[in-house]
């Protein structure tokens, strides 16, 4: 910047050289004058402000102020100053000036900052005036106006709102619209003559049109959802237009439209929801392609839908035709001179006739139509691997539509039949395949532990026989017994007349998935599980009883103990009489056998909602009792050594029932090497493959009575399974066709009557390892039988006999204590034992090389002594196979004649028994000759056999 001093000094040098007068103001307009006016006049400027002014002499600077200076923006006020400048410079008048000039821009500069000041104040104020006049107008006049805005929009819409209740009073009349039409028709022919009114009779014409087309809209409406009064004004108006039979032949065609158009939507609903996007290629589908795009999850909701939707359509049809019946009924008995339909003259005979008749036969028609929807729809998914509740609840619905169908027109809906028969065969038959598979999972890892349920388990407990009507689990109150039936007059009801007014038929199979209670698992009629394993406990330790179970019983229903207890000895008399150590007969079944009965339940659910297929399910409802059966046979009482033994423990009728098993039934190359390679694969896609007993089973060990506990719960569990069979026969008799029936009356007689006939092989085996036989045989052998004075004391190894028995006895309570031990199965074993028993002691006698008299005496003695003694250990009467020890000991007696009549007549016993008891006669009453004889006689009897 320059100085003031300098540019003065700069003047001066200036204003000496004339050479250089006129180039001066060429230079103050540039860098000399911008320094002058920007940076030391700055200082003085504020020097000057801050120097105290007078108002009065401050406005006089201002007005000495030339008026060029306010003219305009673009006026350059360093020009003009320098123009002003006269040729001869003198610098104090320079100075004088410039102090001059300094003080008027100071006055105004000093006013510029006050103008500045106020205007900022204001601003201000202006701001804050609005702010407060913004707060008034929100509450003070919007909340006015709004008021007042909503006054008026009040009173508009109450205006529209009676026009339009008139132009409601207007809407869908029909009958009024024609009858005016007509009326007006009417006057016009009358005044034909004028041109204006043949132009507006023909108005009056495309008007009628007009209102027809209108008319076949509305008529259309009463397919999906039928009013009575819109129904009566539509016919009303068919009746003036005289197109009654018109009327009838384009309602049909709509409910025909109705049909297809529903199914399609409801369906391309589904198709689209599944697909998740926007294509609209499902759109342009027939309805049969677009039925194979359903997915499995929304299969039976889509079904359901659409089921819901053609019931409307069928009801609609249905109160269509009550419509015309009460009609009818009312022009029949109408006076002549009443007139009928609002004093319009009624149907005529002729078309009350055609309506009668259009109506009857569209029954048919409609019902085809929905069946043939129907069946496209099921058949367009391949069910076969649908779960077995929903597939169920598939068979449900289909059933329920075919009996909408028989209460609609009577007929047997065989299109429906067919083609669910068609998913269901082809369902049923994969489904029992994994079924049997799964069985014989099962039987291959089931240990034959006990499965507690309670002493009155009924399998009409269980969900699975629900459907069969009977008692229900008593966990069950009996308020909702009540509430989940239904009452006859109900029963008696149509669907149609059920559902007339609302709801809808298919609405029930949501309520049916509601879970139900199931009661059957039980710790055997005990409180607790302690308490079940207390009662197992050894009765001759009272600390070891809980206290409820030393009463006589405990009522499972109520709890309550009677205040008596019962003693030791009648604990004892009880354990001794059925070896049950278990207070509650509760039915002796395992996991497994539990699982089968469900199993048919579901089947036998399948084939009540089916009929058609009842055969191919009883058919399969027999391979799972007959798997069963086979299974438990192998496991347990299959044994080539002891089924040798000539006693019958087999029968030919279960002989015959094993073996058809195994050959229809049993995979016999599914444990070979080649099992994958088989020329009738499809023959061994219908068989199982035998089932192994589990390793965790041990039938080996003498301590457990080599499996007894193993043996009965497997072999009661199937005698069990049998009654149940047993109580359902009526009910699958029912359901069974009549050319059929001679299967199921087989399979009861040969198959199902067999269970009981296991007990004598499978107990025959424990039996024959219980009791060293062979011990017994040799303490015989080693006795002295050719003695020659009667003996009064038995012989040791009766004793020992004894013994075994008693051992038997103990080991036998031990199992029951874990194990209930039905009497029957009490019954077989003793008779087992004692059978093996006696004819160890007879082949004893028979292994005898000589013997006296007083000889066999004393074998009358011993088996005397055994039979006494005998006695007090079992309950069971008579004593098996006595009379064939006491027989075999008397022949000894016989005379020749009389021995061989013996021998042909008591072929029970074996040749060696019989060739013994000839060779120990020799001698004493039977010569050689004789005894030439008699051992011919017995080697012909033996001879066949050979």
């Amino acid at each position: 910047m320059i100085s003031v001093p300098f540019f003065v000094f700069f003047l001066k040098e200036k204003l000496n050289s004339k050479s250089s007068r006129r180039p001066l103001f060429p230079l103050l307009q540039g860098h000399l004058f911008n320094a002058l006016f920007f940076s030391h006049c700055q200082e003085e400027l504020r020097e000057l402000r801050e120097q105290p002014i007078d108002p009065q002499a401050e406005q006089e600077i201002i007005d000495s102020i030339e008026e060029v200076y306010f003219s305009n923006d673009s006026f350059d006020m360093v020009q003009h100053e320098l123009e002003k400048l006269p040729p001869e410079l003198n610098l104090q008048e320079l100075e004088e000036y410039r102090d001059k000039l300094k003080r008027q821009q100071a006055a105004e500069l000093e006013r510029v900052t006050a103008l500045q000041t106020n205007l900022q104040l204001a601003a201000v104020i202006c701001t804050n005036a609005r702010r407060q006049l913004s707060v008034a107008k929100e509450g003070f006049t919007e909340a006015s106006l709004g008021l007042l805005a909503n006054q008026r929009r009040r009173q508009l819409l109450t205006g529209l709102l009676k026009s339009l209740r008139t132009i409601k009073t207007l809407e869908e009349d029909y009958p009024g619209a024609i009858q005016l039409c007509l009326e007006c028709q009417k006057a016009a022919s009358t005044f034909k003559h004028y041109s204006c009114i043949s132009e507006l009779n023909s108005k009056l014409q495309d008007t009628l049109e007009q209102i027809e087309e209108q008319l076949d809209v509305a008529l259309s409406k009463t397919c999906k959802h039928f009013d009575v009064s819109h129904y009566t004004k539509v016919q009303l108006a068919y009746t003036l237009l005289g197109k009654t039979q018109t009327a009838m032949d384009q309602l049909h065609m709509h409910f025909t439209q109705a049909i297809h158009n529903t199914v399609f939507q409801v369906v391309l609903g589904y198709v689209e929801l599944c697909a998740g996007n926007a294509d609209t290629k499902f759109q342009k589908m027939q309805y049969k392609d677009l039925c194979t795009h359903i997915t499995p999850d929304s299969y039976i909701p889509c079904l359901t839908d659409l089921c819901k939707a053609l019931w409307e359509v069928m009801l609609s049809y249905h109160r269509t035709m009550q419509w015309h019946e009460e009609h009818d009924k009312q022009e029949t008995i109408s006076t002549a001179g009443k007139r009928l339909y609002l004093d319009i003259s009624p149907f005529s005979v002729v078309d009350r006739s055609y309506v009668k008749k259009k109506l009857e036969h569209g029954l048919t028609r409609i019902w085809q139509d929905v069946q043939l929807k129907v069946k496209a729809y099921i058949l367009g998914t391949d069910m076969s691997h649908f779960k077995y509740d929903d597939f169920i609840v598939v068979l449900d619905v289909i059933s329920r539509l075919m009996q909408v169908g028989e209460e609609f027109c009577g007929s047997k809906s065989e299109v429906l039949q067919e083609s669910i028969k068609r998913q269901s065969v082809n369902y049923f038959k994969n489904y029992h395949r994994a079924r049997l598979e799964e069985l014989r999972m099962f039987l291959e890892n089931e240990t034959w532990e006990l499965c507690p349920v309670k002493s009155n388990f009924n399998i009409s407990q269980l969900h699975e026989f629900k459907f069969m009507g009977q008692c229900r689990s008593p966990s069950v109150s009996p308020s909702k017994q009540v509430v989940s039936s239904t009452s006859p007059a109900q029963e008696e009801l149509s669907l149609f007349q059920q559902y007339l007014q609302e709801g809808n038929p298919f609405e029930m199979q949501a309520e049916r998935k509601e879970e139900e209670t199931e009661d059957v698992l039980a710790s055997n009629g005990y409180e607790s599980d302690e308490l079940e394993k207390s009662v197992y406990q050894d009765y001759d330790s009272d600390s070891d009883v809980a206290e409820e179970l030393k009463q006589d019983y405990v009522d499972e229903q109520t709890g309550d103990v009677p205040l008596k207890s019962a003693s030791r000895e009648t604990i004892r008399s009880k354990k001794k009489s059925d070896c049950n150590l278990n207070k509650t007969n509760a039915p002796i079944l395992t996991n497994t056998t539990l699982n089968v009965i469900r199993l048919v339940g579901k089947y036998m659910q399948m084939m009540n909602i089916l009929k058609p297929i009842a055969f191919d399910v009883i058919h399969c409802v027999s391979q799972l009792f007959d798997y069963y059966l086979y299974a438990v046979y192998t496991f347990f009482g299959r044994n080539d050594m002891y089924e040798s033994s000539g006693l019958g423990l087999i029968s030919s009728r279960l002989r015959t029932t094993l073996n058809r098993i195994q050959e229809s039934l049993i995979d016999m190359e599914a444990v070979g090497e080649n099992a994958g390679v088989h020329s009738a694969a499809e023959d061994r896609k219908e068989k199982v493959p035998s089932p192994h007993l589990s390793q965790m089973v041990v039938l080996t060990n003498s301590g457990t009575l080599y499996g007894l506990a193993q043996r009965v719960v497997a072999t009661e569990s199937l005698v069990f399974l049998a009654e149940q069979f047993e109580s359902l026969q009526s009910h699958l008799d029912t359901m069974m066709p009549a050319a059929k029936k001679p299967f199921l009356q087989q399979f009861y007689s040969q198959t199902v009557s067999t269970a009981s006939e296991l007990r004598k092989p499978i107990y025959w085996i424990v039996a024959a390892k219980a009791i060293d036989y062979e011990q017994m045989l040799l303490l015989m052998a080693g006795v002295k039988w050719d003695i020659r004075e009667i003996m009064s004391q038995h012989n040791v190894y009766v004793d020992v006999l004894l013994k075994e028995f008693e051992q038997f006895n103990k080991r036998l309570e031990e199992v029951s204590r874990h194990v209930r031990i039905p009497l029957p199965v009490s019954n077989v074993l003793w008779e087992h034992c004692i059978r093996l028993a006696n004819r160890t002691l007879v082949e004893g006698y028979a292994n005898v090389k000589k013997c006296s008299n007083e000889g066999r005496a004393l074998m009358q003695l011993d088996f005397q002594q055994f039979l006494m003694k005998l006695e007090k250990l079992t309950d069971l009467r008579p004593i098996p196979d006595k009379e064939f020890v006491e027989t075999y000991i008397k022949a000894y007696y016989l005379t020749e004649n009389d021995m061989e009549q013996f021998i042909k007549n008591h072929r029970e016993y074996s040749m060696k028994q019989l060739a013994n008891l000839v060779n120990v006669c020799l001698g004493s009453h039977i010569n050689k000759k004789a005894r030439q004889k008699l051992l011919a006689a017995i080697d012909d009897i033996d001879r066949p056999k050979r």
